[in-house]
């Protein structure tokens, strides 16, 4: 699929709809993909590209009522299942996308992204936006409730060697874009990288 903001919202706006019923199994996957965060109450946190929001209420638990949870997505269709499945109630949602966000710099602890880093139309720029809303020591989580390999085969491809996602691609992606990469796990059931903001 191309990453152009305008064919990446008309791809997930006609399948806004169907969804959460397309992948009714990856809750667990979120909320310990969400736990590998090490969110504090009190802390706040985006959900880059939230689609239907089906991290919010992880995220929601892991901050606790003070905490701050901001889900954004550039695909209103999204949003407004979002909406329609109650997790509005578990953050605030914005119509943004991450190439430029409506966002003080370092305002954030953290940032969770679920199938994001494929869908970015200039990773660079885009994960340096992510960057400068978070504080220094913040992190970022870019996750996928399957890895790589069974995400391909889903697909009906093989994993290419340019793939983006791939750890000594994506490692030296991160540090040009203000990120450290600490952790790269890319497993069957999952595939979360987890990186710190050297700003």
């Amino acid at each position: 699929m191309s990453d152009d903001p305008t064919q990446v919202q008309e791809f997930f706006g006609t399948r806004a709809a169907t969804w959460d019923s397309r992948f009714p199994d990856d809750g667990p996957a979120y909320t310990a993909a969400v736990g590998a965060l090490g969110l504090r109450p009190g802390d706040s946190v985006l959900d880059a590209g939230c689609g239907t929001g089906r991290a919010l209420p992880a995220l929601r638990a892991a901050v606790g009522p003070q905490g701050t949870v901001i889900g954004a997505d550039l695909t209103p269709e999204m949003l407004a299942e979002a909406v329609r499945a109650g997790r509005h109630l578990s953050g605030r949602l914005l119509l943004a996308d991450v190439s430029g966000l409506p966002l003080r710099s370092g305002v954030l602890d953290a940032v969770f992204g679920a199938g994001l880093i494929s869908h970015l139309p200039e990773p660079e720029e885009n994960l340096r936006e992510l960057a400068r809303v978070v504080r220094p020591g913040g992190l970022l989580a870019l996750f996928h409730p399957i890895g790589r390999a069974a995400l391909a085969a889903r697909h009906g491809r093989r994993i290419t060697p340019d793939d983006l996602r791939a750890e000594d691609r994506l490692g030296p992606l991160l540090a040009a874009s203000g990120w450290r990469m600490t952790s790269y796990v890319d497993e069957d059931d999952r595939f979360l990288v987890l990186a710190v903001h050297d700003g």
